[in-house]
């Protein structure tokens, strides 16, 4: 993989983080710099660390999965879909009170959430590699 590729590859990964946190900082009551940093930093570190994780976890597993690996993804991809599905049929109404600031575990939290694609995607490129 090139420089180039690695470039779009993380570009493309850090959209899901980037839109999250924007919306962390959009149900602020009065978002300060400060919060705005601590959000960016939290998520970029969970976003860079994620990819890493993934490929030692890819690399460790790889003799055991590479047999099931696409069955693996369909069936995890299958409860996702369905999930999603049955959450969009299923309606609440909440009223929400804007908070002034998050804490440092809603953060961390909501950032290894959008990063499971890039653990993903480590662990593919780990996968991926000739052995």
């Amino acid at each position: 993989m090139n420089i180039v590729a690695t470039l779009l590859l993380a570009l493309a990964m850090s959209t899901d983080a980037f839109a999250a946190a924007v919306g962390k900082g959009a149900t602020l009551h009065k978002p300060r710099l400060r919060e705005a940093l601590k959000t960016g930093l939290i998520f970029g570190v969970i976003e860079a660390i994620t990819p890493l994780i993934g490929w030692f976890l890819g690399k460790a597993a790889a003799q055991y999965v590479t047999a099931w690996d696409h069955w693996i993804a369909f069936g995890l991809l299958f409860v996702l879909g369905a999930r999603m599905v049955k959450a969009g049929f299923t309606s609440r109404e909440l009223e929400v009170q804007k908070p002034n600031s998050h804490s440092f575990w809603a953060l961390a939290v909501t950032g290894l959430a959008t990063s499971i694609d890039a653990m993903a995607v480590g662990a593919g490129l780990a996968l991926s590699e000739p052995t």
